[in-house]
């Protein structure tokens, strides 16, 4: 009985574990596309000339 619950508590924290993986793959393609998104904007705003894009 013991080993079964253990199987089926490994396979839970490993779903858990893949899911969470996923989620955060598909958080950083987000961050990624708004991080090129603001470079582009920024880029074109200045009007040719030389200037940051990121404001820190």
């Amino acid at each position: 009985m013991v080993p079964l619950l253990l199987v089926l508590l490994l396979a839970l924290i490993l779903f858990g574990a893949g899911f969470a993986l996923k989620a955060l793959w598909w958080i950083a393609v987000i961050v990624l596309v708004v991080w090129l998104l603001g470079f582009v904007v920024r880029s074109a705003d200045t009007g040719g000339r030389k200037g940051r894009w990121y404001r820190w």
